[in-house]
């Protein structure tokens, strides 16, 4: 996948805070979108654990209407910024100080953070070697007859990292490669032939939507 891609400097985003709002608002949306979202709050001079957590939910809702899902995406930010607020002080040097499985909790503790949405944070914005999983992961294992079609993401998770160095670069481009696959390639009706994993291991149908 490197070798046909090549690197994929992930993740997108000027500071450690941007890179945990995008992960965060890309929930059910394209990137895309959350571009013209996050161009938004840089406008408002909104990328800011301070301004984020003084602006109305209803005025935030307003600035990342384009990330789809607004009023929603506006409270889990919320509640993301008021977590920070009461664990670390509003000071991000303290939450990077934090364990990581301590740290891990306590985001998925968050109303409206899960496992994909904490992960990121923890490998992107944190810097902590932890596999990001999402729908393309399993997609292209259960394809490939690596996986069973009906895996726990913590299952899929311990596979790599089982199996990986704890190496945060390799996990930040695998996933990247991972993703890049899986929407170039490895789509619900998938373009086998072109695909830079076509000889690894057998391709099988996948019921995934």
């Amino acid at each position: 996948m490197l070798e046909y891609f090549g690197p994929q400097n992930w993740w997108p985003g000027d500071t450690d805070l941007e890179i945990m709002i995008g992960a965060v608002l890309t929930q059910n949306t394209n990137w895309q979108n959350v571009e013209k979202a996050i161009h938004n709050l840089k406008t408002g001079h909104l990328i800011s654990l301070n301004e984020l957590r003084s602006i109305p939910i209803g005025d935030l809702a307003d600035e990342i209407r384009p990330a789809g899902y607004f009023n929603v995406k506006a409270k889990r930010l919320k509640n993301l910024i008021n977590f920070i607020a009461d664990q670390y002080d509003l000071d991000l040097s303290l939450l990077r100080e934090e364990d990581t499985m301590t740290l891990r909790k306590g985001l998925l503790s968050v109303n409206g953070i899960g496992p994909e949405t904490a992960d990121s944070i923890l490998l992107y914005a944190i810097h902590r070697p932890v596999f990001v999983v999402d729908g393309y992961t399993h997609r292209i294992l259960s394809r490939h007859g690596m996986v069973a079609e009906q895996m726990a993401y913590q299952e899929l998770q311990d596979l790599f990292q089982d199996h990986l160095p704890d190496d945060t670069a390799l996990y930040n481009e695998f996933h990247a490669l991972l993703v890049k696959t899986g929407k170039r390639f490895c789509k619900k009706s998938p373009v086998c032939e072109e695909c830079p994993l076509q000889a690894w291991g057998p391709i099988k149908p996948c019921t995934d939507p």
